[in-house]
């Protein structure tokens, strides 16, 4: 009889759904192979452990953020815009927001570092960031990440509901008063 062989990508997916639905808190081999309906055997002769598993599906996040969910265009600005998709991200996948963002079980430091990265790329593109200091985009994504992650956990919890245009005002008077500063370092 031939053996049944489990790809990298299906236990991902099987990982990805596991963490979409129950947080880190359910990341665990056991809780994967039952969503696949195996024994936990394939998952780890595709992965050295469950860490390397774990940062595989992180990266593979990572991906579809970049690629999918934060380049989407709504105004022209690109941290206005991020902000949005970020946003928008937390109210249309809470459970995946909750554990990647908010969950003492998944990676904070690498989602924020992921998060600041993708943040500083994207004001260095944008021609009205392009010339600002290091310490200027460091103080802008302070600014704009306290102000949309609390968005997107009030708006995710259905506590707060502003429109587009509330958010987008909220973001743009951050922006502006962070730039206004003579010096940034006091956000930091």
């Amino acid at each position: 009889m031939r053996r049944k062989v489990y790809t990298k990508d299906q236990i991902l997916k099987a990982a990805y759904e596991v963490v979409a639905k129950e947080g880190f808190k359910g990341f665990t081999a056991r809780n994967i192979a039952k969503k696949m309906g195996i024994s936990t055997q394939p998952i780890y002769l595709e992965f050295k452990n469950m860490e390397d598993l774990k940062n595989t599906l992180l990266d593979s996040i990572f991906d579809q953020l970049k690629e999918e969910v934060f380049p989407v265009e709504h105004t022209g600005d690109k941290i206005i815009d991020l902000g949005l998709n970020y946003i928008n991200f937390a109210k249309k996948h809470h459970s995946l927001y909750m554990a990647l963002y908010i969950d003492e079980h998944g990676d904070g430091k690498k989602m924020h570092d992921f998060s600041y990265n993708y943040f500083y790329e994207a004001a260095k593109k944008d021609e009205k960031y392009s010339h600002l200091s290091d310490e200027y985009i460091d103080a802008l994504h302070t600014g704009t990440w306290v102000v949309v992650t609390g968005l997107a956990s009030l708006m995710s919890s259905n506590i707060m509901q502003p429109t587009e245009e509330q958010i987008i005002s909220l973001i743009s008077r951050t922006i502006d008063s962070v730039l206004s500063l003579d010096n940034p370092e006091i956000i930091r």
